[in-house]
């Protein structure tokens, strides 16, 4: 087993970069995901997307400090059903499948996020 975080293991801060570069416009494209963005500036679209690298660099143990809410604050009254975390969750996965993310990485991230799903869904 590496001795090395997920963070330097998912290539760093650009590795996840790429990574949330990917997944966003999937979920923003998406037909039924894509509500959560509407009536969105790009400002605050580009806002949100450095919040989300942030979180996961910093909790994926890498030198980055996160300023944002809490899970369960961000996202709190956005009626986000258990179908809509399934869908994000193909996307995040076809996403680590595009990026060649090694199995070991992706299992680790997938239990990270499945860790936040009680903050997320339902709330």
């Amino acid at each position: 087993m590496s001795n090395k975080s997920l963070y330097e293991r998912l290539g760093g801060y650009d590795g996840i970069t790429g990574f949330c570069n990917d997944l966003l416009p999937r979920l923003q494209g998406d037909d039924i995901l894509g509500r959560f963005w509407q009536n969105r500036g790009s400002d605050g679209i580009e806002r949100e997307k450095q919040l989300l690298i942030n979180y996961i660099c910093e909790n994926a143990g890498g030198p980055v400090y996160y300023t944002g809410r809490d899970m369960l604050k961000s996202h709190k009254g956005m009626n986000i059903s258990e179908d809509d975390w399934t869908i994000f969750l193909g996307h995040a996965g076809a996403t680590m499948e595009a990026l060649g993310v090694p199995e070991a990485e992706c299992n680790d991230v997938v239990a990270f996020v499945l860790s936040l799903k009680d903050d997320i869904v339902g709330v």
